[in-house]
């Protein structure tokens, strides 16, 4: 069924211990489109500025990527980002950011969007969540992601959001903070009584939990990745075979949910593997699949 993601396309530079990676693509839009492509086709909707050095056609050429969402603002500039990864590649420090195009008017939902099924709106500010939502059509599988600055800056706008969308898709420090609640069960638990019947919390290299509104619960570890070059994009890319697979199914159920998880893992454990979006393209859907089966036997007992 038709998955419609919305969020940033950017310019990043990335430090790691294994190298840099200067003005090279990323964005949640980005990544959450190349990981659900894998599975179903994606409509991306975005917006650039007319300094941006991509061709968005040519990096989805070979991938289901409708870009008719995609609008370049000529006298704008392209969202840019820098960071660096400590030696643990946990820890993370924003050295620069340039909100330019994201601190302006969200880009408009096309006509032939307005049925998609399935909707990821990606981190941005609650408001501008809330708002491309109103665009498409009643009745659609809504997941959000969200950050630590929109719990603290914009909980108003964000109560508003979590009331409309289906599930919820943070990590455990947003969790903790959005819930005021340290035990990530009670967390996952508060959260749920706000809105969303599904809330699903990123642990990095400790996995995933998923929680519901039927109390059911789902724990699984990440993928034992050997190497692990460039954190960015992972959790995008978790987001985007979590939700690619669940339009491709066309099930939003807790089996369908507890499958989907474990294909949004190994698809993210691909993206760190190396800088930018080189974890993703030097794939396909084998790979993923080998992967899938691998992490199956790893958490059967």
């Amino acid at each position: 069924m038709s998955l419609l993601v919305t969020g940033s396309i950017a310019i990043d530079t990335v430090k790691t211990p294994y190298g840099v990676s200067e003005n090279c693509i990323g964005g949640s839009a980005v990544y959450f489109s190349m990981a659900a492509s894998f599975f179903t086709p994606v409509r991306l909707v975005g917006v650039v500025g007319s300094d941006c050095p991509f061709d968005l056609a040519e990096v989805f050429a070979d991938r289901d990527v409708d870009l008719t969402g995609l609008e370049v603002r000529r006298h704008s500039k392209t969202f840019r980002w820098k960071g660096t990864y400590g030696d643990n590649m946990n820890d993370r420090r924003t050295d620069y950011l340039e909100l330019n195009v994201l601190a302006e008017a969200p880009p408009t939902v096309p006509a032939e969007y307005k049925d998609s099924r399935y909707v990821f709106l990606a981190n941005t500010a609650p408001a501008l969540q809330l708002q491309l939502l109103e665009q498409i059509e009643p009745g659609v599988f809504a997941a959000a992601d969200t950050m630590n600055c929109w719990i603290e800056n914009n909980r108003d706008d964000l109560k508003r959001l979590l009331k409309k969308i289906g599930c919820l898709i943070i990590n455990e420090d947003e969790a903790r903070m959005l819930a005021d609640e340290h035990n990530l069960i009670r967390a996952a638990e508060k959260v749920l009584d706000t809105g969303p019947s599904v809330v699903i919390i990123k642990k990095g290299e400790s996995g995933s939990m998923m929680c519901n509104a039927d109390g059911e619960r789902f724990i699984l570890p990440a993928f034992p990745a050997a190497e692990v070059k460039d954190p960015t994009g992972a959790g995008d890319s978790f987001a985007g075979g979590l939700m690619g697979y669940l339009a491709q199914v066309g099930q939003t159920d807790y089996e369908s949910l507890k499958t989907a998880i474990a294909y949004g893992t190994v698809t993210a454990s691909f993206t760190i593997a190396d800088f930018s979006l080189q974890g993703l393209t030097s794939i396909d859907k084998t790979d993923i699949e080998k992967r899938f089966e691998t992490l199956r036997k790893l958490t059967r007992f």
